[in-house]
């Protein structure tokens, strides 16, 4: 493949294949650029392998079993539901298998050539890509540096035997009995809530006030009612302080209020964000790529850093670590590359918890609007309104919308509630393109349908709400 130690020509270089990476690496090809794509892991990164998505399948099957365990009101009963947790993993794992198939198909229908191993600059035009077979040199034109996250671990409770991250969490061969889970943002809610439905008696010690700290406190309510619900203990203002571990069992001892506690489970999972990949032996340094304080690459407007031909995405760059983000990031920056005038605007970055009621945001709390300038107000439509929420007997949360009271212009959402991550998208849409509440209360929606409840929160901030009572002025 190399002749001697010479390098290899490519337009483009780009590290790491998750959604940033491997969106990254499409555009770019698509564009016309010679392109070069580097995981030392599958394809799809954390998201696609251990990540968004095996997440979200255990999730959909924890609300599966739930609902065979629970279909009185639909007059639909059945005796001794059992879970198959090994076959619940093998569903996971094939769900992961098709995605990150896919993707490689993509890659390759797209003519990126892949390379399976680790990278190292040697020059700001430079890097050495190696694994346990070959170290091919290659001179690139530009690079996009996607190199993602990792699950913050803490010094007092280190990963290994019963101290999991969420990588270990979502491929555990049994459902365990008891889980204690420190953090409870929206990755230990999500996990916490899906295996306390499994059964499993799950205790959450958040730092802060509230869980899901960052989401509107009347939708962070409905939740915590939800999670009581199937018997999961929230204990805040909580301080985590050790662990001891035996093969059986772990032992977290923790403050609360000046006064010390502890708590057994099987498993203690720590959830309590993520770091960016920036200090491994990428060479960073060497290039001399400019750092935050937070091992966060600083970039400009299209991902450039202060190396003009080097860019950053996804994690690893300021902003929420979000998978949706990364990839419009690595449009953006593959564009740039090639002289497009693209540049990133985060106007609309929706924020989505796949807890139970589903949580959902985008644009701007009441309060960041009125920060802003603006004269905001809300409206709050409940889905105990819509018809559709009652025929599938899932009826608590409500769509919240924030708007200017003089210009009607819509600047933020709020959705609790069933498919709460596919309603928001319309509001990012909305907001994105200027509408006003007159634009979605004017645009027919099918019946039944939740999104009616879009349309029924503009029709109640306008002041002629239809199916429920206009408030008092």
């Amino acid at each position: 493949m190399v002749v001697g130690d010479a390098s290899l020509d490519i337009d483009t270089l780009v590290i790491g294949a998750g959604p940033g990476g491997y969106v990254a690496a499409i555009r770019a090809a698509q564009l016309g650029q010679k392109v070069l794509i580097v995981d030392k892991s599958e394809v799809g990164g954390v998201c696609l392998n251990r990540g968004c998505i095996p997440s979200k399948a255990l999730i959909a099957a924890a609300h599966q079993y739930e609902s065979a365990k629970h279909g009185e009101a639909f007059g639909v009963t059945a005796e001794n539901v059992k879970v198959d947790f090994s076959k619940t993993q093998e569903f996971k794992n094939s769900v992961v298998k098709k995605l990150t198939g896919g993707v490689a198909g993509l890659l390759k229908g797209n003519k990126v050539e892949v390379f399976n191993g680790e990278c190292m600059f040697i020059s700001e035009n430079e890097a050495r890509c190696f694994n346990e077979h070959e170290s091919p040199r290659y001179r690139f034109k530009h690079c996009i540096i996607a190199t993602g996250s990792r699950p913050i671990e803490l010094k007092t409770f280190p990963f290994g035997g019963r101290i999991l991250s969420s990588t270990e969490a979502l491929s555990l061969p049994e459902i365990p009995k008891s889980l204690v889970v420190i953090g409870g943002g929206y990755i230990g809610a999500e996990l916490g809530q899906m295996f306390s439905k499994f059964g499993t008696k799950v205790t959450i010690l958040e730092g802060l006030d509230t869980i899901l700290n960052g989401f509107d406190p009347d939708m962070t309510k409905l939740v915590v009612k939800s999670m009581t619900k199937t018997g999961v203990e929230i204990i805040t203002n909580a301080k985590a302080e050790s662990a001891e571990q035996t093969d059986k069992e772990v032992t977290v001892k923790y403050s609360v209020g000046g006064e010390t506690k502890e708590v057994t489970a099987d498993y203690l999972l720590v959830t309590v964000g993520r770091r960016p990949n920036t200090d491994g032996d990428l060479g960073l340094d060497l290039v001399g790529i400019e750092m935050t304080d937070r091992g966060l690459v600083k970039v400009d407007h299209q991902g450039r850093t202060n190396k003009p031909n080097i860019f950053a995405i996804g994690d690893i760059v300021a902003g929420p670590a979000l998978a949706h983000k990364a990839s419009y990031e690595g449009k953006v920056a593959a564009e740039a590359i090639s002289g497009h005038p693209s540049v990133v605007d985060y106007k609309v970055v929706p924020a989505v918890a796949f807890v139970d009621p589903e949580c959902a945001s985008v644009g701007y709390t009441e309060k960041e609007a009125k920060e802003k300038g603006y004269k905001a107000k809300a409206a709050k439509f409940p889905f105990a309104g819509n018809g559709r929420a009652l025929s599938l007997n899932n009826a608590d949360g409500f769509v919240k919308l924030i708007f200017d009271e003089e210009t009607q212009l819509v600047l933020g959402c709020h959705i609790a509630g069933i498919e709460a991550s596919n309603l928001i998208a319309e509001l990012g849409l909305a907001i994105e393109m200027g509408a006003t509440l007159e634009d979605i209360a004017l645009t027919i929606h099918a019946h039944p349908t939740l999104g009616e409840i879009v349309m029924e929160t503009a029709e109640l901030a306008l002041g002629n709400p239809i199916h429920v009572i206009a408030p008092r002025k």
